[in-house]
């Protein structure tokens, strides 16, 4: 099946519309986890969106601490070369390994950047990660000197590109001094809209691609979702905690969602005149 594929901001990426989210493929028993997952259904998942069309697959070390990078590499061991999607995950959130459920820690330096490369490029079973991404920045390293060793990823072959997650304008115009940002994946749906006022329109600017995360906000804009089914998450669910999925919020999204059905019914033609039209990502 055929999608719709962009370009990635200035890459030679041309990526679906929509691509895979792995987050809640790491599974329970970490600090922000989704629950429990069995494996088999995440594979099945994937080979399903891989099946409708989807081309590239969105991951990070952290999820699951390690375990969705692995499940996504045996994904990838299952499929011809000529098959397989591409792949993103990111660095910058070191773990404690005695403590699965201590939230990690935000660490971009050089060396522990080129150390998660190295674990990420093994549990994937890959040469090169199509897009590498610094996860959220560290707030007491030198961002320049983290970007640049992103950059020397890159020169070495074993990152294609490399990008940030989670950068405000501030951030992405140092980086931009020090080598080109190839994409940037800010937060972004109907209910949270911040990245619109000053990171999108940088990226437009500068030729840096877009791949939002959370555009259905955790699912709580999907079809199904429920106050019911806040009810019945698994208790380790990080959604159980946030301000989004607990009262008054939860009912205001909700009734949002259903506010915005009839606007999604309606006959969707592209239009020429979206200052964003060829640099906008969303994923699942």
């Amino acid at each position: 099946m055929a999608l719709p594929t962009r370009r990635l901001g200035t890459t030679d990426l041309q990526i679906t519309t929509v691509g895979f989210g792995s987050w809640a493929t790491g599974g329970g028993g970490w600090a922000a986890g989704w629950g429990a997952q069995d494996d088999a259904d995440s594979l099945a998942a994937m080979q399903h969106a891989l099946a409708s069309g989807v081309n590239w697959i969105d991951t990070a070390p952290v999820y699951g601490l390690g375990h969705a990078e692995e499940v996504v590499g045996r994904l990838l061991r299952g499929l011809p070369p000529a098959d397989r999607p591409f792949v993103f995950t990111k660095c910058g959130l070191i773990w404690n390994p005695d403590d699965r459920m201590e939230p990690a820690r935000r660490i971009s330096r050089p060396e522990t950047i080129r150390q998660e490369c190295e674990a990420s490029l093994r549990r994937l079973g890959v040469e090169a990660i199509d897009l590498y991404q610094i996860h959220w920045p560290d707030a007491d390293g030198v961002v320049e000197d983290a970007w640049a060793e992103m950059l020397r990823l890159a020169e070495e072959g074993k990152i294609r590109h490399a990008a940030l997650s989670n950068f405000d304008k501030p951030l992405l115009e140092r980086c931009e001094r020090v080598g080109h940002v190839a994409s940037l994946q800010p937060p972004f749906s109907m209910i949270k809209r911040g990245a619109a006022a000053a990171e999108i329109p940088w990226c437009e600017a500068h030729g840096t691609g877009v791949i939002v995360y959370s555009p259905m906000q955790a699912g709580i804009l999907t079809d199904r979702f429920s106050v019911e089914r806040v009810a019945a998450m698994d208790p380790e669910d990080w959604r159980r905690g946030n301000a989004n999925f607990q009262s008054p919020r939860l009912e205001r999204n909700i009734a949002l969602r259903d506010a915005l059905k009839p606007i999604a019914a309606r006959p969707r033609r592209p239009s020429s005149r979206s200052p964003w039209r060829g640099r906008w990502r969303g994923r699942a």
